[in-house]
């Protein structure tokens, strides 16, 4: 797990040493334990490391293989293993222990092809000398972060923003992506981000940069794709899924460093820090680290879930009970980690569970991010099986959706029509957001909401859409950043592409079943896990003290969102802050902290 760094002069000069080191120094945070630098002609490109695997020197990067590339890679290949077995069979030597020597000997063996092979997460940029060109990957579905963005005479490539903006003027607002946050609620749903000019390689695909002549081509790699299992009997369906996802966390324990997990309370992380104790138990005698972070609100205190996980699994649990002072402490701190606007107030817990797992010398985490987005995790989901089968097993559904789970009779027809009705989702969300100017309203891009509407009345596309959009690139932004400002390394074993493929492929009814979702999750721990876990109706995540810390901010809330420059051009000038909700009161504050912090324009 680590951090790169990329500069092409377009111009053909040299490039600076000076620059790449600024642009590694930004990212101290992501790779602590070493920092090289390399120039090719034109080209300068840099590393940070975080020493997961192979924590000799010989692992550190830019790493060269026979004269011919060079790599810089951020991520794990937890299938490297088996892969480098592969190609010791045809007679490739190594002479390191490291994952990332794996991907440059697959490289030279398949070609671009190679990435197909790996299970991981990845974000990496490989020198081809031979063919002068940079073969750049990101994983499938962009558990990794790759930013680039062409300024002057400069195309530049980084982990993270802040590395472009250390040695660019970057400092313009994206004011479609800006209208997205603040009227539709949807972040990072695209390929381009909150400062104009900086872009995202989209997941799932490959930028074959030519350095001869500057241009550069995107080719998308992999896509979902249904496998039918019609065919399988229920038994059948859940051996398979209970199996992938042992061999999902087996593959994910693979370190030269300590691991722990991340542990909520709710199903998906228990599901992770059940299983992973339970093989942790069959190679290792110290118990399994998790981690839990513990809200000061009675209402959003998921504790006693967490310990209930730590007893029946004999975990080794510790517990961050942030306080008031310590988010006063980190308000800033964690906006400009994240880069760009967030959602709410839990990635600050997120962020505390991170500090304290660097404290407690825990370097990797397992989460269970992903899981409601596999699996239909979401209340929201419901009215999908009923608008898609619209027959008797729909309704069926609907009806013990509603007596399964927390939501009301009149929640759950309220999602029905919401939902999928694009007008009327469109017609609510603009009249809530009637402190925006109309003109700003008018050229907000509508093109997202109406397709997640479209894609209610076909569960496969609507979770499609979720997975590569409207739903898991923000939490995995939040993770990653959160994460590597500690220099922890998360991995996700929901995410395994096999997993999730799986997931998304096997009948509605594995996924909802009686009203309860992630059913055939809740089958496959059901003998390890408390049934108090496993059959929860209600869930939270990493909930923090909303209430409490948006009543203490209010104040400086309201003081910062009227010295906003940019929210002046775009809010009306009658603007009541007290009428607006703490969702649309966060998303202001946070813009206009975002503003200042980054000294946007």
């Amino acid at each position: 797990m680590c951090g790169i760094s990329g500069i092409i002069n377009l111009n053909k000069n040299p490039a600076s040493e000076t620059e790449i080191s600024r642009m590694n120094e930004v990212i101290h945070h992501r790779g602590p334990d070493a920092s090289q630098v390399y120039l090719y002609k034109n080209l300068g490109i840099g590393h940070r490391r975080l020493s997961i695997i192979d924590l000799s020197i010989d692992g550190n990067q830019p790493m060269h293989y026979k004269e011919k590339y060079t790599i810089i890679f951020n991520g794990e290949i937890y299938n490297y293993i088996e892969i480098k077995n592969e190609l010791i069979k045809n007679e490739y030597t190594f002479k390191t222990n490291s994952d990332t020597e794996v991907i440059l000997c697959a490289y030279d063996y398949w070609g671009e092809d190679c990435v197909s092979r790996f299970n991981g997460m990845w974000s990496f940029s490989i020198l081809d000398k031979e063919k002068n060109i940079l073969f750049i990957s990101r994983d499938r579905f962009g558990v990794k972060p790759f930013y680039y963005a062409k300024f002057n005479s400069q195309f530049i490539f980084a982990s993270e923003i802040k590395q472009i903006l250390e040695i660019t003027n970057f400092r313009k607002v994206n004011y479609t992506i800006l209208l997205d946050y603040l009227v539709w609620g949807f972040i990072d749903h695209t390929n381009n981000t909150f400062f104009e000019g900086i872009s995202k390689l989209a997941p799932s695909h490959n930028l074959v940069y030519d350095l001869n002549t500057n241009e550069y081509q995107i080719k998308k790699y992999f896509d979902i794709e249904k496998a039918n299992y019609s065919g399988y009997k229920d038994d059948e369906v859940l051996r398979l899924f209970k199996d992938t996802l042992y061999d999902a966390v087996s593959l994910r324990l693979r370190s030269d460093v300590k691991v722990g997990t991340c542990l909520s309370g709710g199903l998906d992380s228990s599901s992770i820090a059940a299983i992973a104790s339970s093989l942790n138990s069959q190679r290792n005698v110290n118990p399994f680290f998790a981690i839990h972070a513990m809200s000061t609100e009675k209402s959003t205190d998921e504790s006693e879930f967490a310990i209930q996980v730590q007893e029946h699994c004999s975990l080794d649990l510790a517990i961050v009970k942030p306080s008031l002072d310590d988010f006063i402490r980190n308000i800033d701190e964690v906006i400009y980690t994240q880069e760009e606007p967030f959602g709410g107030l839990s990635i600050y817990m997120q962020y505390f569970v991170m500090q304290e797992s660097r404290k407690k010398n825990c370097v990797v985490l397992l989460d269970g991010q992903g899981g409601d987005e596999c699996l239909l995790g979401y209340e929201r989901y419901y009215p999908a099986i009923f608008l898609e089968q619209r027959n008797l097993n729909g309704i069926r559904e609907f009806i013990k959706g509603i007596l399964n789970s927390k939501i009301s009779l009149i929640k759950m027809s309220g999602f029905t029509l919401y939902f999928p009705i694009f007008h009327l989702r469109k017609c609510l969300l603009v009249k809530k957001a009637n402190f925006i100017k109309g003109k700003y309203i008018a050229e907000a891009d509508k093109s997202h909401l109406k397709m997640n509407s479209v894609n209610y009345f076909n569960l496969f596309n609507l979770q499609r859409q979720e997975i590569y959009s409207t739903q898991l690139p923000a939490l995995l932004r939040y993770e990653d950043k959160n994460s590597m400002r500690h220099s922890i390394e998360a991995r996700l074993p929901f995410l395994d592409y096999r997993m999730l493929q799986l997931s998304l492929s096997i009948p509605f009814w594995h996924k909802i079943k009686n009203g309860w979702t992630k059913f055939i999750l809740r089958q496959s721990v059901d003998s390890l896990l408390p049934k108090s876990i496993v059959w929860r109706k209600n869930k939270k995540g990493f909930e923090a003290p909303t209430n409490e810390w948006m009543k203490y901010i209010e104040k400086d809330l309201r003081k910062e969102i009227l010295a906003s420059n940019l929210l002046k051009e775009i809010l009306n000038e009658n603007l009541n802050i007290e009428k607006l909700d703490n969702i649309q009161k966060w998303r202001l504050y946070n813009v206009a902290k975002w503003e200042k912090i980054y000294k946007l324009k």
